[in-house]
């Protein structure tokens, strides 16, 4: 069964600078922005924000998937 076709993939990386409860933050964050074909043809759009250390974790992930895709 397929579930989604990944059809786009973006990231941004910010600073959050300050909040309306902290007014010195100056924490690194990546956006991560990703367009979906489900099973209909119909484009989804999902975002999500992570930590770097996170990010790099998604980026190690994503690449061995990629790896193991390319041997099938």
């Amino acid at each position: 069964m397929v579930t989604g076709q990944l059809v786009d993939f973006q990231w941004k990386l910010g600073v959050a600078v300050s909040s309306d409860t902290c007014r010195s933050l100056n924490h690194p964050y990546v956006t991560v922005m990703l367009k979906v074909a489900d099973y209909s043809g119909q484009i989804i759009s999902k975002s999500f924000e992570m930590t770097i250390p996170q990010f790099q974790n998604f980026f190690k992930q994503f690449k061995e998937m990629a790896a193991v895709m390319e041997t099938i």
